[in-house]
């Protein structure tokens, strides 16, 4: 037992990677060059869908990112992804009722780079790029990351958008390019150093730049809509899980339409370790 004891002290006190205690908003912190550190991110939403017999039905949707940070050099930080979006048997709901999901069967790599040392200024402020390639689009996408510091307080909020080249053609044989609009805000507060709790929010909405036959009003599907919701993450040394649960703020009356992915809630949890 004091065996058991000892190696459990010895995990707790190893400095940990970069624990993310807000799924869906970054922080400006990086990994320290030569870090290495494993994430692996579920998301989980119920949605409507037609089965094989035309009934209305609800499903649980689901989509996976692993994920592996490399610290490059000073507040400078690496990822490599892999994506994944299981769908439903289709011998239980047909495949073209099924929402396409904003993450597809591909890969991604971003870098995050923070402009400061952490504090120096009074926000502090970091940028992040990806590229992302899957099945359906490529994807450029831009982020500007806000961060302050009071105390145990800690107030983050991402300036978000993207831009997508789609692999489908249109009517009129032109490739559908859209923009999206990501803007997320959060604030978690450190209990112990093993426990925050805090706030998460995001929105999202897509507008095509250049959509052929466009319908006369917007489709709920393209929002935007917005989630809010509270988020826990837990920390032990090398090892960090979050959990946060959010409700659609936007619209919640309105059961979502077949094909959209916005549900009333939406699930993400996260499980990090530090190699």
């Amino acid at each position: 037992m004091k065996k058991i004891i000892f190696v459990l002290a010895a995990i707790a006190s190893t400095a940990h990677g970069n624990p993310r205690a807000l799924p869906f908003t970054y922080t400006t912190d990086t990994l320290a060059p030569g870090q290495v550190e494993f994430e692996q991110t579920v998301d989980l939403t119920p949605l409507n869908a037609y089965d094989t017999s035309g009934r209305n039905v609800s499903y649980l949707a689901s989509q996976f990112l692993t994920e592996f940070e490399i610290g490059i050099a000073d507040r400078l930080e690496l990822a490599l992804y892999l994506t994944f979006v299981p769908t439903v048997n289709a011998n239980v709901i047909e495949p073209q009722y099924q929402a396409i999901m904003p993450e597809g069967n591909g890969a991604k790599q971003r870098v995050r780079y923070t402009l400061a040392p952490l504090g120096a200024w009074p926000v502090d402020v970091g940028v992040y790029g990806e590229l992302s390639e899957n099945e359906h689009e490529f994807e450029f996408e831009g982020k500007i990351l806000l961060q302050r510091r009071v105390g145990k307080l800690r107030v983050d909020a991402n300036l978000w958008a993207e831009y997508e080249l789609y692999f489908a053609r249109q009517s009129d044989g032109s490739i559908q390019r859209d923009v999206d609009i990501n803007p997320t805000l959060g604030a978690t507060y450190e209990i112990t150093p093993r426990l925050s709790v805090g706030i998460d929010s995001w929105l999202r909405g897509e507008y095509p730049t250049n959509q052929v036959n466009a319908p006369a009003t917007r489709p709920f599907a393209l929002g935007p809509e917005y989630y809010a919701g509270p988020a826990v993450m837990m920390s032990f040394g090398k090892i960090w899980w979050t959990v946060a649960g959010y409700v659609r703020v936007t619209d919640f009356d309105e059961t979502p339409p077949v094909g959209s992915y916005f549900g009333r809630v939406w699930f993400r949890t996260m499980f990090g370790y530090n190699l």
